[in-house]
């Protein structure tokens, strides 16, 4: 069998990860910069590994990830789903365990926008009866 790679996209926010996966011995590298350095903070770490840790794969394929957009939380987000996406094109029985950590549903959760004649999208200037 050739080396074969399952790609799938993520998104989170405005950020949009595309991911591939590829055996191999667990090397993660976004943006063609190591996991650790483009994710400092270890539960941001923690998000993008938590796919694997649910499909016992830590060991098992190296990630490789082209995230655009948002800021590093909306991105290790989109990676999360991305990667949860291509592990399921590697092993469909993987789907009940995944969606169980509800690590399938992609996080909808968009900035609102602001609105005319207001500060903000919700925030209104003070109210003055007289």
């Amino acid at each position: 069998m050739s080396t074969e790679n399952f790609a799938a996209t993520g998104r989170r926010k405005t950020a949009v990860a595309r991911v591939t996966l590829t055996p191999g011995e667990g090397k993660i590298v976004i943006n063609d910069r190591r996991f650790e350095d483009y994710l400092p903070s270890i539960p941001l770490q923690n998000t993008v590994l938590k796919p694997l840790e649910v499909a016992n794969a830590v060991k098992s394929f190296d990630v490789k990830v082209k995230a655009a957009g948002g800021g590093v939380a909306g991105q290790a987000g989109a990676i999360r789903l991305g990667i949860a996406r291509a592990l399921l094109l590697t092993n469909a029985e993987l789907r009940p365990a995944l969606k169980a950590e509800g690590l399938l549903t992609r996080d909808s959760r968009e900035k609102e926008r602001k609105k005319s004649g207001q500060p903000g999208a919700r925030k209104r200037f003070q109210f003055s009866k007289r």
